[in-house]
């Protein structure tokens, strides 16, 4: 997309509060989905607009939780609704129901045939909990495993230790994906999950196509793979999200939230944009 005066007033955020904030279309795109107050006791005070512009707000400036500026809602509310939401696989249902709607905006079915799969290394920090090497990459830490369909819109998240390999923590991320995404069933990857072991692991759970797109031994400095440079983009975006410079959680549950907020944040501004024309 090249930088033109439309475009760059409609990704232009200096008007709002602070870049991370929900504008009104964006708003419009996220409010139906969270969910209502709990019938009886007290009436709900707290502005869920804020509360969902301060998680964005730690998602997009890494910022602890204690550091929350105090125009947002306090933080053990905020981080209350976080953990809550989390636990009930609200963020999960989110990037679901956000992929099958920017996929028919962008003249697709809501349901792909196609996915790309990868996995990043990212270290973890004292925080604890489980952790291991990745031998190849030299990094002590956890993987963050998607699968995305050919537009790079994120399917399904799946966070393990860094020393799992590829081939081995595929099986979690195709099979869970397989009734969510029930018409997907060709996958592209690298040369990581070749071989006998991950189409072995794969039997009895539907019939997949796995391809995979390999390096030619005789190129020489950067080279553009087909597929493959899709997630490798949506990592890229993903990485607009300081929270995910490192995995700062001690749970793989929370872990994996946070990458699922950096997908709904990129698939939000899209539909805002498109769905909602200024």
């Amino acid at each position: 997309m090249p930088w033109t005066d439309i475009t760059r007033l409609q990704h232009n955020r200096d008007r709002l509060r602070y870049p991370t904030d929900l504008t009104d279309r964006e708003w419009a795109v996220i409010a139906p989905l969270i969910p209502p107050a709990k019938p009886g006791g007290r009436p709900r005070k707290t502005n869920m607009r804020e509360v969902v512009n301060a998680i964005l707000y730690i998602a997009g400036s890494g910022s602890q939780w204690r550091a929350l500026p105090k125009d947002f809602p306090p933080v053990s509310t905020v981080r209350g609704y976080f953990y809550g939401w989390r636990d009930i696989g609200l963020w999960q249902t989110i990037n679901h129901l956000l992929v099958c709607a920017t996929r028919e905006l962008e003249g697709r079915e809501a349901s792909p045939t196609a996915g790309v799969i990868d996995s990043q290394s990212v270290k973890t920090t004292e925080s604890g909990g489980v952790s291991g090497c990745d031998a190849g990459k030299k990094i002590k830490g956890r993987k963050r495993h998607i699968i995305t369909d050919t537009l790079g819109l994120m399917l399904f998240a799946h966070v393990h230790a860094a020393d799992i390999q590829d081939r081995d923590g595929a099986p979690s991320v195709l099979k869970a994906i397989r009734y969510r995404f029930p018409w997907l069933r060709h996958v592209f990857a690298d040369g990581g999950y070749a071989g006998q072991k991950l189409r072995k692991a794969l039997r009895g759970c539907g019939q997949w196509n796995l391809e995979i797109i390999k390096r030619s031994d005789t190129a020489k400095g950067f080279e553009v793979l087909p597929r493959r440079w899709v997630v490798e983009r949506t990592f890229g975006w993903f990485g607009r999200c300081r929270r995910l410079a490192k995995d700062w959680e001690k749970s793989i549950a929370s872990a994996t939230a946070w990458v699922n907020i950096a997908s709904i944040r990129v698939m939000t501004r899209r539909l805002a944009r498109y769905c909602f024309p200024s």
